[in-house]
């Protein structure tokens, strides 16, 4: 199946990963392990120079390794596609009614338990000290299996399987990653705006898990049918 790079729906997966109810109450926990700075540190309101330099460091070192491990996974998926290019109609076909499973899981409506797992912080008891420490977080952040990314990340992944030549899943995965990156960077460099605006947002969690889920369905059902080579290409031609 022959089909545009979808950029804005890459990004939007990305986004809809960090605000899923697994991810975005966690990210101020995320921020504190990565740079190793307590809780009431980063949110002191005086400009420590110094200690914003470390927060902005380590958390670039944790995007890049979140983002390496997405990449490599959207090289592998286009590469095992390429290879099972004879069979792309039936993969497709499976890929899509897998993507409206995993929708209707993220809804609540059934439960896999496969994807209930969560290994993201359990990779490390301790932070490895220095920024390699926090690349090796970022990397044990993207192997995590979990309720909300793993749904999304599969999608991602299948669509990344079905495209043609590698280099267009591979930038399916570097604008996946950006829309999970920027939010936690900006995050992490604000995280008393972020504080304020979560208190608001945390009573919408359901509606958030309700709308990924929805949009997942829709997604497998376009894949299906063969429609989503049509929907990213209307897509793309309202954001050129």
């Amino acid at each position: 199946m022959t089909q545009e790079v979808s950029i804005p729906i890459a990004f939007l997966f990305g986004l809809l990963s960090f605000i899923s109810p697994c991810v975005l109450p966690l990210v101020p926990s995320y921020i504190s392990f990565v740079t190793g700075i307590s809780f009431e540190e980063l949110t002191d309101d005086s400009d420590n120079k110094k200690l914003k330099k470390v927060i902005l460091v380590n958390s670039l070192m944790f995007i890049l390794g979140f983002s390496a491990v997405f990449v490599s996974l959207g090289a592998s998926a286009s590469f095992a596609g390429e290879l099972l290019r004879t069979y792309q109609d039936i993969i497709r076909k499976v890929g899509g009614i897998v993507i409206v499973l995993l929708g209707i899981h993220i809804i609540g409506i059934i439960n896999l338990r496969i994807l209930q797992r969560d290994k993201r912080l359990h990779f490390f008891r301790e932070k490895p000290a220095g920024i390699l420490g926090s690349f090796l977080i970022g990397v044990g952040f993207a192997a995590g299996w979990t309720p909300c990314i793993g749904p999304i990340l599969a999608t991602i992944l299948m669509i990344a399987a079905s495209y043609d030549t590698l280099i267009k899943g591979v930038l399916l995965l570097i604008f996946y990653s950006l829309g999970l990156a920027i939010p936690f960077f900006l995050t992490s460099i604000g995280i008393n705006t972020f504080l304020k605006h979560f208190n608001k947002l945390k009573k919408h969690m359901r509606v958030v898990s309700i709308a990924t889920g929805s949009f997942l369905i829709f997604t497998g059902i376009l894949i299906y049918f063969n429609y989503f080579a049509i929907f990213t290409a209307y897509l793309n031609s309202l954001f050129s």
